[in-house]
């Protein structure tokens, strides 16, 4: 694992049991490593076994050891987190940078440490005490996700054009009408679709159909004419770039960033992950379960508590019928 090479051995095997043995997403894992690297430097600058004004950045943590993380107290990180919400520089680079991250990161990143102490005194019981076993999570503010119009959504894609409009028609379809993740429509293979159905492979690896109604399935059909003339370096994927590779999530983010100023929609408001909170929306206001929806996005829950609730194939295809956004058709605009 040479990317972690400036990791301790301690925590090079946690991130490897969570890639390998919990099968979670390469983002996870270089969330982990970028979370609890910066939490060990912290600890070792407040030790003051550097000095105080070494940049965070410098600290080496190779050497510590189990004894080291073992003798962490619940105080150091009660510090850490403050330093996150109160000192830490939201952009280092820049002398006119504001100070303390929001509390979605600083939880993140506690959520990192507790999964990192969980590991050492729950799954290879190397520590007896765990400092942050009872330590609760920042408290976030709430508010309401964005999430775009029936009439906004209607103008965003009557705004696509241009030279690979039926492709980009279809990926902003299947973001409306299915709520998948960029991710997720990045690694769709043609053989992941199916007459009214995709099959998606979501966070952790997990696999589950997601349903689509008939304009939805024709945007598909319509790009399909064009992608079977395609050659691409991995011919399995369903949506390609000009380079010739499968799309990336930052040409995702651009096609629909180009789409949505066309339609005139603020980018500072408006994303593709905006564009799933709106499948969501429209599902719900459409009278679908929650827990249907649940089911439809791949979450673990809806509030990161509820258990994870298995719905029939028959009610998943209901909710892609009922969202308003499937009866939405301006294919022939882009013939």
């Amino acid at each position: 694992m040479k990317k972690f090479a400036d990791c301790p051995q301690i925590l090079r095997d946690f991130l490897t049991y969570h890639e390998n043995i919990k099968g979670q997403s390469p983002r996870t894992i270089s969330e982990y490593y970028l979370d609890l690297r910066m939490f060990l430097r912290f600890v070792r600058l407040m030790r003051n076994d550097m000095p105080m004004n070494t940049p965070l950045e410098d600290i080496p943590i190779k050497d510590i050891d189990l004894a080291f993380v073992g003798s962490i107290t619940t105080s150091e990180v009660f510090d850490f987190l403050s330093y996150l919400a109160n000192d830490r520089p939201l952009n280092p680079d820049s002398v006119f940078t504001e100070y303390g991250i929001e509390s979605s990161a600083r939880s993140r990143k506690l959520s990192a440490i507790k999964s990192f102490y969980k590991y050492l005194t729950v799954r290879t019981k190397q520590l007896q005490e765990n400092p942050v076993a009872d330590l609760e999570y920042p408290k976030l503010r709430k508010s309401l996700p964005k999430y775009l119009t029936i009439s906004q959504a209607s103008a965003l894609l009557h705004a696509v054009s241009g030279q690979n409009a039926k492709r980009d028609y279809a990926i902003l379809m299947l973001f409306l009408n299915c709520g998948i993740r960029r991710s997720e429509l990045v690694g769709l293979n043609i053989s992941d679709v199916y007459e009214d159905r995709i099959r998606v492979v979501g966070k952790g690896n997990k696999e589950r159909f997601v349903y689509f109604g008939s304009s939805c399935r024709k945007a598909i059909d319509a790009y399909m004419v064009e992608r079977n003339k395609m050659v691409l370096t991995d011919n399995r994927a369903l949506f390609g770039s000009r380079n010739g590779n499968r799309i990336s999530v930052t040409a995702v983010h651009r096609l629909v960033d180009k789409a949505l100023l066309k339609a005139g929609l603020d980018t500072t408001q408006f994303s593709a992950h905006k564009l799933r909170h709106t499948a969501a929306t429209m599902m719900l206001s459409g009278g679908v379960d929650v827990k249907t929806v649940q089911e439809v996005l791949g979450h673990e829950n809806l509030n990161t508590t509820q258990i994870y609730t298995h719905i029939e194939n028959t009610e998943l295809k209901l909710a892609a019928e009922a969202n308003p956004l499937s009866k939405l058709d301006f294919s022939e605009n882009n013939e």
